[in-house]
């Protein structure tokens, strides 16, 4: 499962418009990942500038 540290993400949209299949959407600045639809590829990973998101 991926998921978004919320204390630590910062609202660039950096994921969203990287993510292949448009699981990510933002809520109040932050982003957050629908699991239903992610496939856990990893570039939301790779993408962000601040480390936010991460593989648990």
């Amino acid at each position: 499962m991926i998921e978004v540290n919320s204390d630590e993400c910062t609202g660039c949209e950096c994921c969203v418009d990287i993510c292949p299949v448009e699981a990510i959407t933002m809520k109040d600045n932050v982003a957050v990942i629908d699991q239903d639809e992610c496939t856990e590829c990893g570039s939301c990973i790779d993408e962000c500038p601040v480390e936010a998101i991460e593989e648990s």
